[in-house]
């Protein structure tokens, strides 16, 4: 099959232009369906906990570590998926990702034992939501996009939020009325039902659409430098490790590890997984909560995409040092605040956090960009969100241990916000930039 030459790619992108919808925009609808549906059953983990204890007696500590099981395979996939995505085939690896979220999900209907669980919710889900993570968003982005990338990013960032808010209140309403294998199949129809669109209007690369980026100054500019010949010769796993080993080499990406680390702790970790079995202890209904955090994902959409348009106008460690530390403030709130019925001040609390609950996530993937170039900064932001999910399981386990010996979450509040006041301190050691790099190697200086 002979390809357009270069003069029929331009008409083509000129076209598309002219027809006013650019495809970079169609590109983000569908990948944003998909991040949601990746989303999905990660959010409802925390809703599912009551209805199979009662059933199977398992203890709170034994769900936590299944939910621990997911987040940290979650997270572990994410970097090497970035690296298949970038070589191979975006649409391959996401309908795989799909069709393993929706079998983790289904086969639940049939498990007996604790250890099925941990295999279905940490081995199918953890897998297929770790390959479909915000790396597949950055990656997206970073090929379709050079106008408005922050502001796409965060529209991808808030999928998570957007999962909570389409899901956690049918999830809850069908599990208290039909059991909860009727909203574990929710989950896996919706999964499959992403899976034709990943065919049309999804594409690979603009060059593949026939098409330019979003925002590109002529029909030749690419919105991400190609792998050069040396990493194109070592296989997929192996690039994936020597991008890691050459970032650990500098100080930059240890402060975004350590900060995604207590992102994922304070939020999948603690109050996405916990803040519903939390409320509930202090007598609240499960549906009241689940409407609660599922308002703190209507919030958390609009403060993530305001996020990524700040990220394109102001410094983003800035940014994060703020997030983080009013994200520790609010956490010594949440004990004082939940109670069986819902008072005024905890709405403040429900607005605020829902306003920062992953606008981390565009300044992150921004300075993962500034520091180590845009031809690795996929692969990096990969290893920088593994740290969160990573983050986010330990923090689901200990806040269930610390459930089970104290009988209370306070500990588990108090020191989630501890964490977030180290990580806004951390930013202030980040080497300074005055321009983003188009290099795949940061300078040496920076590691001084």
């Amino acid at each position: 099959m002979m390809m357009p030459s270069p003069p029929a790619l331009a008409d083509a992108a000129r076209t598309r232009k002219r027809a006013g919808l650019h495809r970079a925009w169609l590109v983000a609808a569908v990948t944003l369906l998909a991040l949601v549906a990746a989303a999905a059953f990660r959010s409802t983990t925390g809703a599912l906990f009551a209805p199979i204890e009662g059933e199977f007696g398992w203890t709170r500590t034994q769900l936590s570590g299944a939910v621990t099981a997911n987040l940290i395979v979650y997270g572990l996939v994410a970097p090497f998926a970035a690296v298949l995505m970038e070589r191979f085939s975006l649409r391959a690896v996401a309908a795989g990702a799909l069709g393993l979220v929706a079998a983790g999900s289904g086969l639940t209907l049939v498990m007996t034992e604790i250890w099925q669980l941990w295999v279905l919710w940490g081995g199918f889900v953890g897998v297929g939501t770790g390959a479909m993570a915000l790396v597949f968003g950055a990656v997206v982005a970073n090929r379709w996009f050079v106008k408005h990338r922050g502001l796409v990013m965060g529209m991808f960032s808030a999928a998570n939020a957007c999962g909570q808010l389409v899901f956690l209140p049918a999830i809850v309403h069908l599990s208290s009325n039909h059991g909860w294998r009727v909203a574990s199949l929710l989950v896996t129809a919706f999964a499959l039902a992403i899976i034709p669109l990943l065919f049309w209007p999804f594409a690979d690369t603009p060059a593949k659409a026939g098409t330019t980026p979003y925002g590109a100054e002529s029909d030749t500019t690419t919105a991400s430098a190609p792998a050069s010949p040396t990493a194109r010769r070592r296989g997929a796993a192996a690039e994936t490790l020597h991008v890691l080993g050459h970032a650990i080499r500098f100080r930059a990406f240890w402060i975004l590890v350590f900060t995604f680390w207590v992102c994922g702790w304070s939020t999948n970790g603690l109050i996405q997984t916990h803040f519903i079995p939390a409320a509930h202890d202090h007598g609240m209904p499960a549906t009241t909560a689940s409407g609660l955090l599922a308002l703190i994902g209507v919030f958390d959409v609009i403060g993530t995409v305001a996020s990524g348009w700040l990220t394109d106008r102001v410094r983003p460690w800035i940014l994060l040092v703020i997030y983080y530390g009013l994200r520790g403030f609010s956490l010594l709130t949440v004990h004082a605040l939940l109670g069986p019925s819902v008072e005024a001040v905890l709405w403040i609390f429900i607005v605020f956090y829902g306003l920062d609950w992953v606008a981390t996530v565009p300044p992150t993937v921004a300075l993962c960009r500034e520091h180590f170039g845009i031809e690795r900064s996929s692969v990096v932001f990969g290893w920088v969100f593994a740290s969160h999910m990573v983050g986010a399981g330990i923090g689901a386990l200990t806040a269930g241990i610390g459930r089970d010996i104290a009988g209370s979450y306070l500990p588990a509040w108090i020191t989630a916000a501890a964490l977030c006041f180290l990580a806004a301190a951390s930013l202030f050691l980040l080497p300074r930039k005055t321009a983003t790099t188009a290099t795949p190697e940061p300078r040496e200086e920076e590691t001084s």
